[in-house]
Order: structure tokens, then C-alpha cells, then sequence
């Protein structure tokens, strides 16, 4: 299977040098990244600058391009300009830092497997839940080798992305893999006020997800159980409920 690999850590993260050494070996993988971190981006995308790209040096042992981009651009871009043949898949991380609740939204890795269903492709993001600078990534490579061996997933429908998060626990602490809804978890926000050497006021986000919404379905409580939590994802942010509610009503034009 030919496979587009990209992030938001950036193209010479640990997460995607171990997702890269793991599906390789039995797919061809490119990798489309960008060039520094890109965390938290969204799904923007860079309109009024140049994207610049470069190949990667043979001795980063990756083959492809670093993009000075947006996840999302760089999955336009190896889509449309740099893969000789489309890719089958998209798949993206493997981040460090779990994607659950409203992460799914200010993600960047999250947003590059959703640009992939835009475009016609199915997408795959994943997670390992851990800031630890020394994570490690092996396991959940490993998962998810397993898992594109089994897509699409029975009841998946086409051209839906999955959001993946995987517990930074030894493989024999894992309690196994749940499909899960996306939790309501939120973050909440400190902001840090600094000083620069003129005396200039700045502010330092910080946060972290909180709360407990839900049960064991969402996905928040059970990555927090200890299990690998998949959530089919769908950028349709439309709300059914209250448009049917709201077609019951009319709204007059002002005179």
C-alpha cells in the first residue's frame, strides 16, 4: 500500500521515525512533514506565504519532504505535487500528547487524517498520551502496522478518518482497544504573564484536558482506564438535531 505519513511534532520526530520504521516494512511510505513543530495549528492552511519543500537527506533514514506547512498542506501538496501516485492512505503522528475531547479540534495531526477524507483518501491519526521527551513509541508503531492491515474496520464508512490515542503504558498494562465517541473534555486554560528586556508584557498558554465527561465510551475516560481508544471523526460540523428543530420555524426577512 502506498502511504502518506506526516505530523505536527515535525519531520524529525521520534513519534514519525518509529511510525515510519514500522510501516515500512511491508508498505511503501513517503513522508510529507513539516519542517518544524507545527502543534496545535488546526487545519490551517498557508495562503499568503510560499511553501517551501526540501527532500530528506538519505541519512535521516526517512524518504521524502520536509515542508515548511501547515499537516494540512502537506498532505495537499504530497497528494497533488510530490508523490509520483496517489496515496492509499494518510497517516498521521504519532503525536506526542493525547488528541481527546476538544483536542480533536486545535490538533494539527488530527486535521492532517481529516484533509485526507476531504480529499478523497482515508486517514488515520494517532496519539500516545505522554509529554515525556523520551517516549516511547514502539509499541503503539506496532498497533498501528496491525491496524492498517485491517482497514477499513466492519461498519467504518468510506472516507472516514480515525482518531486514534494509545496509553503510554507497557504493552502487557494495556487493557486492550475500545471504539469510543469523542469526550466534551475541555482544556482548561492558564495564561503566564511575562516580561521580555524592554520591559514588554507577554503571555506564556499553558493547559491541560480536565474533567471526566461521559463513561467508559468516550474517549477521554478510556484512555484513562488504560485502553487504545479509535473514534471515527467527520469534519460535517453540522448539528442534525437542531437543524431538523430549526426547519420548523420561519424567519422573517426585516422590512
Amino acid at each position: 500500500m502506498r502511504i502518506l505519513l506526516t505530523n505536527d511534532d515535525g519531520v524529525y520526530a521520534p513519534g514519525l521515525a518509529a511510525l515510519y520504521q514500522s510501516l515500512s516494512a511491508r508498505h511503501q511510505v513517503t513522508v510529507v512533514a513539516p519542517e518544524s513543530e507545527q502543534s496545535a495549528v488546526g487545519h490551517a492552511i498557508t495562503l499568503a506565504d510560499p511553501i517551501r519543500v526540501r527532500p530528506l537527506r538519505p541519512r535521516s533514514g526517512l524518504t521524502g519532504w520536509a515542508v515548511r506547512g501547515t499537516p494540512a498542506d502537506c498532505v495537499k501538496l504530497g497528494l497533488n505535487e510530490l508523490m509520483p501516485r496517489p496515496p492509499e492512505l494518510v497517516v498521521s503522528g504519532i503525536n506526542l500528547g493525547a488528541n481527546v475531547g476538544v483536542n480533536v479540534l486545535y490538533s494539527g495531526t488530527v486535521s492532517a487524517a481529516t484533509e485526507a477524507a476531504i480529499l478523497g483518501l482515508p486517514g488515520l491519526a494517532v496519539s500516545l498520551d505522554t509529554h515525556q521527551p523520551q517516549a516511547d513509541f514502539s509499541f503503539a508503531a506496532r498497533f498501528i502496522a496491525h491496524l492498517v492491515e485491517r482497514l477499513p474496520l466492519p461498519g467504518q464508512p468510506p472516507l472516514v478518518p480515525l482518531n486514534v490515542n494509545v496509553p503510554a503504558l507497557p504493552p502487557d498494562q494495556i487493557r486492550g482497544v475500545r471504539f469510543c465517541r469523542q469526550s466534551r473534555a475541555r482544556l482548561v486554560e492558564e495564561f503566564i504573564p511575562r516580561q521580555d528586556p524592554r520591559g514588554n508584557t507577554y503571555y506564556w498558554l499553558g493547559g491541560e484536558t480536565l474533567g471526566s465527561e461521559g463513561g467508559p465510551e468516550t474517549d477521554f475516560v478510556a484512555l484513562a482506564q488504560g485502553y487504545i481508544t479509535i473514534t471515527p471523526i467527520r469534519h460535517d460540523l453540522t448539528h442534525e438535531a437542531a437543524l431538523s428543530a430549526m426547519k420548523s420555524f420561519t424567519l422573517e426577512l426585516p422590512e
